[in-house]
């Protein structure tokens, strides 16, 4: 039996929290993939900063379903020692808004050389994940293009090698669909074993842009289809920047983008 549950990308919606939260209860989501909120990114946020925006959410009964974090998204030759600073700050933070999940990237690699550095990403994403299982929470590594997991392959190296309940994936179809990989079969069947976690959002080969869930090459209605089969209980959160840029496309963007996953979903049966 599976179970999906919508939350979305606010700051895809507008900078501003009072909007995002207006627009989110508008459309009955209950819950919110925090990134980013009145200019500032969650990296920056205070623990006190961040119980002012939980207290702001609660009142309103959104929950957040996940940090949308940074972390990974740096030279894979940084200052790791320092940068782990950042990562248990993000742990505190996601204590505060009472979320489990922490969504992570693999590193930027220079371009040609990933193999070279796979011990290398290996190695710190199990440092982040031994926090993590201190912690209880679970990091959440989403492919993305330019950073090492960038195709199917590298992810499932990395989720395969660490193999841990605390490390799972972020499956992004559209963020495949612009590193030129199938996303259906090809990429779903090689991840859906570490699947805990779906960005909803479609993108074209021809030139990478964005487009609403299945208007693009990333197979949203199979893939949708797929994870049914496999009893997928979790979040769909949708991403809305149909303009390809932050902040956000607009309250208009996130209710095409959340029409067309729903549709998606009623034409292979009940939620």
């Amino acid at each position: 039996m599976y179970k999906f549950i919508f939350s979305a990308f606010g700051d895809e919606i507008a900078s501003s929290l009072d909007e995002q939260i207006e627009v989110l209860k508008k459309h009955g989501i209950e819950y919110l993939e925090f990134r980013s909120a009145n200019g500032k990114n969650i990296a920056d946020y205070t623990e006190d900063e961040a119980k002012e925006v939980l207290r702001k959410l609660k009142d309103s009964g959104i929950k957040v379903s996940a940090i949308g974090s940074p972390i990974g998204k740096v030279d894979v030759n940084c200052d790791f020692e320092k940068y782990l600073e950042l990562f248990r700050h993000i742990v505190e933070l996601a204590h505060v808004l009472e979320t489990k999940y922490i969504r992570i990237f693999s590193f930027y690699v220079p371009e040609g050389e990933e193999e070279k550095y796979t011990d290398v990403v290996v190695e710190r994403l199990s440092k982040f994940t031994e926090i993590a299982k201190k912690e209880d929470i679970i990091l959440l590594h989403e492919n993305e293009k330019e950073i090492y997991g960038s195709n199917a392959e590298r992810c499932y190296k990395i989720l395969s090698t660490i193999n841990s309940p605390n490390l799972r994936a972020t499956f992004d179809p559209a963020n495949f669909v612009q590193c030129k990989v199938e996303v259906y079969p090809h990429a779903f069947e090689l991840l859906k074993n570490y699947i805990e976690y779906v960005h909803i959002k479609d993108a074209k080969f021809s030139d990478g842009s964005v487009t609403v869930a299945g208007e693009g090459n990333g197979r949203l209605k199979d893939v949708i289809a797929a994870l049914k089969r496999i009893g997928f209980c979790g979040f769909l959160s949708i991403e809305p920047h149909l303009n390809n840029n932050l902040p956000g496309g607009g309250p208009e963007n996130f209710a095409k983008a959340y029409r067309a996953i729903k549709r998606i979903i009623d034409e292979e049966g009940e939620i």
